[in-house]
């Protein structure tokens, strides 16, 4: 697949970004786990290297990249080759279901959360974590797109968008935190997260299975 050519083929530089931007990375993880169900089973789509995973405690995902799944497994996470359009799992597997900046790949953003509500328990809960395309960190993005080794085919929602598919997609929009405020070059420590959207770059949106 186009979309998973760029992690297969630079991982390293994948890994990298993260380390070059750790308070970014840690004010995302901080603001992923002010949602994350403490208890359940729970499942990454798109799990990518496990990066987030593995601080987050997540065992079990999906991911279409062979070198991303390697990665994964070098973490100690269980991942499996799959789409978030075509989930390989049974209905109401899982307590929770989490995707972190995952939306901005799939194919189909309808499809993927359709296939998670199935994959949920009743009144699971489904978390997404992405870039909103109208905060600063989202315009640059957009900006450099074509420049972007890993953005070029990307598609960037913002937060409205996300609420109406969700609750197309049969889910109740329980509570939405942001963070990474201002440009990620002058982020030089964890940030504290925030209810609502609007400011930080970064938005995670919890929602519940009706």
């Amino acid at each position: 697949m186009a979309r998973t050519k760029p992690f297969d083929e630079h991982l390293n530089k994948y890994e990298k970004w993260f380390v070059d931007h750790h308070y970014v990375f840690q004010s995302e993880l901080k603001a992923i786990q002010r949602v994350l169900p403490s208890t359940g089973t729970g499942m990454e789509i798109g799990i990518g290297s496990g990066i987030f995973a593995k601080p987050l405690g997540i065992k079990h995902g999906v991911e279409p990249s062979r070198a991303m799944r390697e990665k994964a497994r070098e973490r100690g996470i269980h991942p499996v080759d799959g789409i978030a359009e075509k989930l390989p799992y049974s209905d109401k597997s899982f307590d929770f279901a989490l995707m972190v900046t995952t939306i901005c790949f799939v194919d189909d953003i309808r499809k993927s959360f359709s296939e998670a509500n199935r994959v949920l328990k009743d009144n699971g809960y489904l978390m997404i974590g992405f870039v909103d395309d109208n905060s600063p960190v989202g315009k640059m993005y957009l900006q450099y797109k074509d420049e972007s080794l890993f953005y070029k085919d990307a598609v960037f929602w913002n937060t409205e968008e996300v609420y109406g598919i969700l609750k197309e997609s049969g889910f109740k929009i329980e509570s939405t935190i942001q963070t990474v405020f201002g440009t990620l070059d002058k982020i030089k420590q964890i940030q504290k997260p925030e209810k609502g959207y609007g400011k930080g770059s970064f938005v995670v949106i919890k929602a519940r299975k009706m």
